[in-house]
């Protein structure tokens, strides 16, 4: 069985039940694959298919669903937040999970540490347009500041023909360059989860 656990949360603006294939599906099954070849297993969510209310508290109550996806995100040693491109930015859907995620901040021990300490965070985005790196550093500042540990080459992405119609769901082949980035990201972040489980965050005792 394996020994480390992620969670991926794909930001797609279309739920599940639009019977739509996704780009960002695609990215995700292709890490859980790297990933797997380190002994990590990997279980994913639409974010779209859950009611996410506004606000920055980890339960804003009355439909709020929230809550279930805090608990799987908090449960994986590895989190993959899965985002398209739009405008230039990590889809609307994405920001409202991390927004979410600004309740962290409220929730530290008394050393400090907010419930992701430990927790590795990567990024995987696909789009039509320019704007991956864009994305890549918009949502890494706000794990790391919520207290998720970003590896080292932790950002995979794919990016098509500006204003072309093939998406990453379309092509036969991975471009080997994609391939290399999302295999050295799965190996860079089951590496640190696996440091991370071992030892974890002394923090600072007040």
């Amino acid at each position: 069985m394996p020994e480390l656990t992620a969670f991926a949360l794909n930001c797609s603006l279309k739920p599940t039940s639009s019977d739509e294939a996704s780009s960002t599906d695609r990215m995700i099954a292709d890490l859980f694959a790297a990933l797997k070849k380190h002994g990590v297993a990997g279980s994913a969510a639409r974010a779209a298919d859950f009611e996410i209310s506004p606000g920055v508290k980890s339960d804003m109550g009355g439909s709020d669903q929230w809550p279930e996806l805090r608990r799987r995100v908090l449960a994986a040693d590895i989190f993959v937040l899965g985002t398209p491109i739009w405008l230039g930015q990590p889809s609307s859907v994405a920001k409202r999970v991390m927004e979410r995620m600004d309740a962290f901040l409220d929730e530290a021990d008394d050393a400090g540490r907010m419930p992701p300490a430990g927790k590795v965070a990567l990024v995987a985005v696909v789009g039509n347009e320019d704007g991956a790196h864009h994305c890549h550093a918009a949502c890494f500042q706000a794990l790391n500041d919520v207290g998720f540990t970003v590896p080292a080459n932790a950002g995979c992405y794919w990016v098509g023909e500006a204003m072309g119609s093939k998406d990453y769901k379309d092509l036969k082949k991975i471009p080997d360059p994609v391939q290399s980035t999302i295999d050295m990201a799965a190996s860079s972040a089951a590496h640190l989860a696996r440091l991370l489980r071992a030892e974890a965050y002394p923090g600072v005792p007040g």
